[in-house]
């Protein structure tokens, strides 16, 4: 059986989501992102108690099916961006199509309707905290940041960088306070 869980951004929810299912007897076979796997079938009051100790740390367990899809995306694009070396080299929609097993179409107007901003846009802010992240390391210089994150340019990567920030790389990276949000605050 497969739960769906809202807000896994990291391995530490992982670890979480594992600590409380096991605090519950449930015996899972995988845990990711977003999703969790167990071998039995889940009592109501196994999974009430369950909606209740992930909401204390910040996890929602999710029933919705329009939402399960939302959160898969949001996991797609989160893993695509922050966990993967490098990012894939074709389309974006192509992608998230093929990994989702949906058209893309489909996707981009659910996730539009539910919640009130395109994938695209989505990705963008992603990308953003990425290239925000790369620049706080100082281990890369900006075109090879725009490189990683597959700009066309350094000149496209300040542009949108600025659109979102309000502030040049250069300006953020050379910062006494670096803001950042948290993966789940994109």
């Amino acid at each position: 059986m497969k739960l769906y869980i809202k807000y896994m951004v990291s391995l530490r929810c992982k670890m979480l989501v594992k600590a409380e299912l096991k605090s519950l007897g449930l015996h899972y076979t995988n845990v990711e992102l977003g999703v969790a796997e167990i071998l039995e079938d889940i009592t109501l009051e196994q999974k009430e108690q369950l909606k209740i100790n992930l909401l204390q740390s910040g996890l929602e367990l999710m029933d919705d099916k329009r939402a399960m899809l939302i959160e898969k995306i949001k996991i797609v694009i989160t893993e695509m961006i922050h966990y993967n070396e490098e990012l894939p080299k074709v389309n974006y929609s192509e992608y998230i199509s093929k990994v989702m097993g949906y058209d893309y179409t489909y996707l981009a107007n659910i996730f539009s309707e539910v919640k009130g901003i395109t994938i695209e846009h989505y990705i963008i802010a992603h990308k953003i905290e990425k290239v925000k992240e790369l620049l706080l390391y100082d281990e890369l210089n900006l075109t090879e940041i725009s490189y990683k994150m597959n700009y066309s340019s350094v000149s496209h990567l300040s542009t949108q960088f600025k659109k979102v920030t309000g502030l040049t790389p250069t300006f953020f990276k050379n910062l006494k306070i670096k803001k950042r949000n948290s993966l789940d605050n994109v």
